[in-house]
């Protein structure tokens, strides 16, 4: 991380400290499959898109950051060079089959896409059968300033791997939803971002001491918010806030936007997932890819 954004991200995040983090632990490689508390049986496995890597240069790679380097999942269409690039930010379950098929698919439309595993210091959430054990065990201790730090590593990693530097984008779900937000107050190398039903009030702590309502008018790029009226963890009252604090803002937050699809249910994307709804989740991913292109990411 530049030292200009390391002091944008201590001044917005003061009560944060990377020393909170647990040490020591490293992933040899990105798993496959689902994460066990959320793998899907039965009829559910009937709908889950599986993006073949035909095509593109698809795997795990490792991305050297200031302690340490963290494994990640890339697709990236093979033998191509200077692409877009997009920083996938993953669901509580890290960079399981999910994130690693919309990195394919992002691939297939010509990006370089780039999942890094956020949680890697903290644990291995594959090994747990529940969520609450993964929030307990690892979301719980992830800080901001270490995401942030190993998000803007994989933006170095990116422009020496194939990435093109002038044209880098972001966009993450549910816990990478909110990491979009945040991101968006710190990190001036990005031109953009597609938060997909991040939370933008969360509990206040060490680890996350600052919601996406206080960064609202601090954004540096503008950010596509994609979000569920039936959303029983993110009510729109809040939504309805966030839109009035981006209007406060500069330029980049006022040329934010929001698009609620009125019937569905968050993690309405997550097709393995039994909240799927397949008509929202197809036009919202084509939004984002017309919202990437729009602002420059393409």
């Amino acid at each position: 991380m530049s030292h200009a954004i390391q002091d944008e991200v201590n001044s917005l995040f003061p009560a944060s400290a990377e020393g909170a983090s647990r040490r020591g632990f490293l992933k040899a490689s990105i798993a496959t499959g689902f994460a066990a508390s959320v793998a899907p049986t039965g009829d559910l496995l009937a709908q889950v898109i599986t993006t073949d890597s035909q095509g593109l240069t698809a795997g795990m790679i490792e991305i050297p950051t200031k302690d340490r380097r963290i494994p990640a999942y890339r697709a990236m269409p093979a033998g191509k060079t200077r692409l877009a690039t997009v920083i996938v930010i993953h669901e509580v379950w890290s960079v399981h089959e999910h994130i690693q098929d919309v990195c394919r698919r992002l691939a297939k439309r010509g990006y370089l896409a780039i999942a890094p595993d956020f949680f890697v210091r903290q644990g291995d959430v594959m090994q747990y059968k529940t969520t609450p054990e993964i929030f307990a065990n690892v979301v719980s201790k992830v800080t901001d300033v270490q995401v942030l730090s190993d998000l803007d590593a994989s933006l170095d990693w990116a422009a020496a791997n194939g990435g093109d530097a002038a044209k880098f984008g972001v966009t993450g779900f549910c816990w990478g939803g909110r990491i979009v937000w945040m991101a968006s107050a710190v990190n001036p190398r990005l031109k953009t971002g597609v938060a997909w039903y991040g939370r933008l009030m969360t509990t206040v702590n060490a680890a996350t001491p600052t919601h996406p309502h206080d960064i609202a008018e601090k954004l540096r790029w503008p950010v596509l918010g994609l979000y569920g009226g039936k959303d029983d963890g993110i009510p729109m009252d809040t939504v309805e806030e966030m839109k009035t604090r981006l209007s406060f803002g500069g330029k980049p937050s006022q040329a934010s936007e929001f698009v609620v699809y009125p019937d569905a249910p968050h993690a309405f994307h997550a097709d393995y997932r039994p909240t799927y709804r397949k008509e929202a989740a197809e036009d919202a991913f084509q939004r984002a890819l017309a919202w990437f292109k729009k602002h420059g990411v393409a």
